[in-house]
């Protein structure tokens, strides 16, 4: 009887184990309980506070304090510095100032005859009229002379950046041990917030253009590395074959097959670096980068608003120009003749001949008379708002009050319920949402990087970080999948929809602070408005293109067995588009991160405010250690939710 009841007992266990194999996740909960079982109790029996302990921080002030002292005080006598940093400072002064030179040269005039003749040959007609509508535009603003700054910084900061992006991709798109090498780093420097780049090129350059440079090229330059790459390497395997069977040595592939076959991804890597440039320079505003960036910033730092708008309206412009202009060139890549070179030569002759136009008659500079102030009616409809909107509205309240509530009921339960978990309480959740959406790997990597945080002694402030991040994910994603299954389902709110979110993608973060502050004020409510509203539009196109990417036949056969909308909605389209689901979840992620850190420019406290602290005061170590935290944050928080290919399709 005995040996039978074992027999059962194995069995059952044996039943059991298979069963938990079956359900990979519970397998993974289990495992992860009992492995906590262990370790937890030593944990708590060592370091009992709810918080990060003391004995386990590092305080990095002393040698950060040290090494930014030497660095200050060896800037100018060190070799390093004088024959290698000091040469790139110089060449990239000298660079950024001959352009703006050349452009303040061609005059009002014919920089936007330039502009208009380029958008005119690569997008045709109505967006060559755009564009010079919106370069008047920047003149009519009275911010012509900060718009051709930025434009100067632009030009020098993405040449560089497609330069370097481009020799990154070529090596990664050729060698597979170089993109197994660059792969991570680059997938690491996607998920980092732009404030992120800000502090280690002020330690080495200082305050001014050289560092907003550099941190441009640093921050614009992995998307061009990453879709050079994948052209590279998505070359069509029979063309490539065709080719070598020729006889072609590499270097023939690579410029006869290999770079053609991979112009759309170039000329796309070339579009996003454009933007991204575009924004980081904008931001580097904080660094001394000069420009509109500094207009807004200036602005914002004495709750100008009007005067934000009038600097903020040709950032937007100039964003929307030039992601028009590229991707257009992108599509029509190759359609173009060599009969319409005569065109071009006619053209750039018209445009010479306003240039020199504008500088014979010495009306190079935009005319003060032409110009039209906004910030004063702005700053007066503010005042409106502000009387009327912003408190005492009846029944519904005014936005102050909004932003009162949501961080009373919302952001302080949520930062407090975190900062009083214990904090292997907190390495564990992470742990297993990682685990459940990727592999080991992946979880290792969120708790070491939520770890250091910890060790970084700014456990408290992350965690503050993490909840305003959290508050306004749920806030993107449920307006985001409420947006994006309304335009998927119904091309008429697609149709409708498609030039909010162009606007609304191409607009750099710094942007989204104006209207913000206008309607809320300051603190961290009106940094989670920011950063709902810039991540939206991501969300709600990954979702919409996912749920129009389901097959229509399953749909059709879920029709076919008198499914409602609703159904087919719940039970066929949402579980296909899984994948994308997760994606807009991911990116929405990356960008809320982003625009919180930058919300600590109006009030929104944490990292943001310790990385704007030390770059105002010069305290390098306050910093540099709060970048190095948001940096684990990002990492963290793109490793809890970014699932592998391998759980992909195991969920599939």
């Amino acid at each position: 009887m005995a040996t039978v009841t074992a027999t059962v007992g194995h069995s059952g266990v044996s039943a059991l184990l298979k069963n938990l194999r079956g359900h990979r996740a519970v397998g993974k909960l289990v495992l992860l309980a009992v492995a906590a079982a262990v370790i937890v109790p030593v944990l708590d029996s060592h370091w009992a506070s709810g918080t990060w302990p003391g004995a386990l921080t590092v305080d990095l002030s002393a040698p950060l304090g040290r090494a930014s002292g030497w660095i200050i005080d060896n800037r100018d006598s060190h070799p390093l510095f004088l024959y290698f940093f000091g040469y790139v400072s110089s060449a990239v002064v000298l660079s950024v100032r001959a352009v703006y030179v050349v452009l303040l040269a061609a005059g009002w005039a014919g920089v936007t005859a330039v502009a208009a003749l380029v958008a005119w040959r690569t997008a045709g007609v109505r967006l060559a009229l755009g564009t010079a509508a919106a370069f008047l535009a920047c003149g009519l603003l009275g911010m012509w002379v900060p718009t051709m700054q930025t434009l100067a910084l632009m030009v020098v900061a993405v040449l560089a950046s497609v330069l370097l992006g481009a020799l990154l991709g070529l090596a990664a798109g050729l060698s597979d041990r170089t993109y197994r090498a660059l792969r991570p780093v680059l997938d690491t420097m996607q998920v980092l917030p732009a404030f992120a780049y800000l502090l280690p090129v002020v330690l080495v350059f200082g305050i001014g253009v050289p560092a907003a440079v550099l941190a441009t090229v640093v921050y614009a330059a992995p998307p061009m590395a990453r879709l050079t790459a994948l052209g590279l390497r998505d070359a069509d395997a029979g063309v490539m074959e065709a080719v070598t069977s020729l006889g072609a040595t590499a270097r023939q592939r690579l410029q006869t097959a290999r770079l053609p076959l991979a112009r759309k991804e170039l000329l796309l890597g070339l579009n996003q670096t454009i933007m991204m440039a575009l924004s980081m320079a904008v931001i580097a505003s904080v660094i001394g980068a000069g420009g509109l960036g500094d207009r807004v910033y200036q602005a914002l730092a004495s709750v100008d608003v009007g005067a934000a708008l009038a600097a903020g309206i040709p950032i937007v412009l100039l964003a929307v120009v030039l992601d028009r202009v590229t991707g257009a060139a992108g599509e029509r890549l190759g359609s173009d003749s060599g009969a319409t070179a005569p065109r071009w030569a006619y053209a750039a002759a018209a445009a010479l001949a306003v240039a020199l136009a504008g500088h014979l008659t010495g009306r190079l500079d935009w005319p003060a008379s032409w110009t039209l102030s906004i910030a004063e009616p702005v700053n007066r409809v503010v005042d409106w708002m502000t009387n009327h909107l912003y408190s005492g509205v009846p029944y519904i309240g005014g936005t102050a009050d909004w932003a009162g509530h949501f961080t009373t009921w919302v952001l302080d339960p949520v930062r407090d319920g975190l900062q009083w978990l214990p904090w292997w309480s907190v390495l564990l959740i992470v742990a297993a949402l990682a685990w459940l959406i990727g592999t080991w790997r992946t979880a290792l990597t969120a708790v070491l990087a939520m770890a250091a945080i910890g060790v970084l002694g700014v456990w408290k402030p992350s965690l503050d970080t993490l909840s305003q991040v959290l508050a306004a994910v749920a806030v993107t994603l449920v307006l985001g999948f409420a947006t994006g299954i309304a335009a998927a389902r119904s091309e008429r709110v697609e149709r409708l929809l498609r030039p909010v979110l162009d606007v609304f993608q191409t607009m750099p973060q710094f942007v989204y602070l104006i209207p913000v502050v206008a309607l809320f004020g300051v603190g961290r409510a009106p940094a989670v408005a920011a950063a709902v509203v810039y991540a939206l539009p991501a969300v709600v196109r990954i979702t919409t293109q996912g749920l129009r990417a389901v097959d229509p036949a399953a749909l059709e056969s879920a029709r076919s067995l008198g499914a409602t909308g609703a159904q087919q909605l719940r039970q066929v389209q949402l579980p296909l588009a899984r994948q994308s689901l997760l994606l807009a979840v991911n990116q929405g992620v990356v960008l809320v991160l982003a625009v919180v850190i930058i919300g600590g420019l109006v009030g929104g406290g944490a990292l943001g405010y310790d990385v704007v602290f030390g770059l105002a005061q010069g305290d390098l170590a306050t910093g540099l250690v709060a970048g190095a935290a948001i940096v684990c944050l990002g990492l963290m928080l793109d490793r809890v939710t970014q699932p592998t290919a391998r759980t992909t399709k195991k969920g599939a």
